[in-house]
């Protein structure tokens, strides 16, 4: 509990200062929201009383202290197209991006696992050369090229899956699954190429330690050998890139979300940027930001279910 609390205590100056950049950044941005929201040829008035309304002409450190303080009350602010408060844009944004980087970690982990400990039990062999040309394929494959394939086998060649769009999970789990099966695996595939490679080295350098050697000395079978005593072993490192990969996809895979209409928080930043609607654009950051910190934060708590010694040390 303390090392959690300690993590969470010296990750607020980061919070802070992405605060402050994105801020900053996004002042710099060109084109006025007020007049992407009411048009060219909008009346004076209704824009000098909309860019009141935001406090668009106050000095750039007012407003950020302005919003800063809001933040802290949990209070994102109101979208500038919409009106609606940003965090109820965002949590229904957020929503279909956690369900498919949940769906695209299980079509990883499923794919990855297996085949990095078959390709390091096996290594130089047939098997472990096919897994690494898969993996070299998977790392290759650029995201949207191979989320059109998919498209064009499953949707159009075979209609079994729907091409795009999202369906509630509670309203409709079958409609549910069939929608998110297919950008599941477009990120999916190049997750488990990274985890696979990963997974294949730290089981290499695992299975080549000693007491694995006793392990097999004693006479225990080959697949406890593995399974038991090495999987856990070569798992630290595999935690670490699973909980930076999934990070980057609690953030939003853009491209993805782009070619099926999913509608993550990754899509709606990015229109929410050519809107000029900063107050959605700086909240999408912040919680994004906040999310891969506590991402982070739980791969440090699983390093120590994993190993005891580090439980030990701290």
């Amino acid at each position: 509990m303390r090392m959690i609390l300690g993590r969470l205590v010296s990750l607020l100056p980061v919070l802070f200062g992405l605060c402050v950049l994105s801020f900053a950044l996004l002042s710099m941005v060109p084109g006025d929201p007020v007049t992407a929201m009411l048009g060219l040829e909008a009346d004076p008035t209704a824009i000098a009383a909309l860019r009141a309304k935001y406090a668009l002409d106050d000095p750039l450190p007012v407003r950020f202290l302005a919003w800063f303080g809001q933040v802290l009350t949990g209070d994102l602010g109101r979208s500038i197209q919409t009106g609606r408060p940003v965090t109820a844009v965002i949590g229904a944004a957020l929503i279909p991006t956690l369900q498919l980087g949940l769906a695209a970690t299980v079509v990883s982990l499923v794919i990855a696992i297996p085949a990095g400990i078959v390709a390091a039990a096996r290594r130089n062999s047939a098997a472990d050369l096919a897994a690494s040309v898969i993996a070299l394929c998977g790392l290759s494959l650029p995201s949207f090229w191979l989320g059109i394939l998919l498209i064009m086998a499953l949707s159009i060649g075979l209609p079994l899956l729907p091409s795009s769009g999202y369906a509630p999970f509670l309203e409709d789990p079958g409609a549910a699954l069939a929608h998110i099966v297919l950008p599941a695996l477009t990120l999916g595939a190049a997750m488990a190429a990274a985890t696979m490679r990963m997974t294949r080295a730290a089981m290499i350098e695992v299975l080549s330690a000693d007491y694995i050697r006793t392990a097999r000395a004693k006479g225990l079978s080959r697949r406890r050998v593995i399974w038991r005593h090495g999987l856990r072993n070569a798992l630290l490192p595999v935690v670490t890139l699973i909980g930076l990969q999934l990070g980057q996809l609690l953030g939003g895979v853009v491209i993805t979300e782009s070619v099926f209409s999913w509608p993550g928080i990754g899509k709606l930043t990015v229109d929410a940027i050519f809107a000029r609607d900063f107050p959605v654009v700086q909240g999408a950051i912040l919680v994004t930001a906040t999310l891969f910190v506590l991402v982070n934060l739980a791969t440090d708590v699983l390093y120590a279910v994993l190993d005891p010694r580090l439980r030990a040390r701290r």
